[in-house]
């Protein structure tokens, strides 16, 4: 089973540092004001680690 990003909502800051690196994977809930994983799977790997890299709070991960 391939990996998938994941983020932990009830962590997140709604920063939107993520959605500014990789507007593919991730997207900004405007009703809960978080960011939320819209391409778990198959998303460019690069782009992904540099969202995980730059959270703030560190809610980004794989998942196995």
């Amino acid at each position: 089973m391939a990996k998938r990003v994941v983020i932990d909502e009830d962590e997140c800051t709604g920063c939107e540092t993520c959605v500014e690196l990789c507007p593919d994977v991730f997207e900004f809930n405007d009703d809960d004001e978080v960011a939320v994983v819209i391409k778990a799977e198959g998303g460019p790997e690069d782009c992904i680690e540099d969202a995980i890299d730059s959270c703030p709070v560190e809610c980004i991960s794989w998942e196995e």
